[in-house]
């Protein structure tokens, strides 16, 4: 409370105060998120038939008695064969979509205001006249 004194008048000014709400909004940083791939590595066991070809000389002794000879020597030559290729082949398995999203919720801020208001107190039998300003 603050009083002016006049020494000819007797004057006093009261200065009288109010709170008021101020509502600002700062934007703060809550958590941190660092996205990225990783490769995963998986062994694969499979079973493939391959097939060769081979030129086969089988050397018989002849009995003239049997219809079929004795085998002596068989002779194996390796004409062709299959193979085996792998090739990887990159396939898309997934999109991942990554963004940001706002979101507007309401929160209700209860806050209990101060006003200061001019209070008269008389002693004796004093007629006050208000005026409603």
């Amino acid at each position: 409370m603050s009083e002016k004194h006049n020494s000819t008048n007797q004057e006093a000014t009261l200065r009288l105060h109010k709170e008021e709400l101020q509502i600002s909004k700062k934007m703060v940083q809550t958590s941190d998120v660092k996205v990225y791939k990783r490769s995963y590595t998986e062994e694969k066991q499979i079973s493939i038939p391959v097939r060769h070809e081979e030129l086969v000389i089988e050397k018989r002794k002849l009995n003239e008695a049997e219809a079929e000879g004795e085998l002596i020597e068989t002779i194996r030559i390796p004409l062709s064969e299959e193979r085996i290729e792998v090739t990887l082949h990159p396939t898309i398995l997934e999109d991942v979509e990554i963004y940001t999203q706002q979101f507007e919720e309401i929160i209700e801020i209860q806050e209990t205001l101060k006003e200061e208001k001019a209070r008269i107190n008389t002693v004796g039998n004093i007629r006050v006249i208000e005026d409603d300003c």
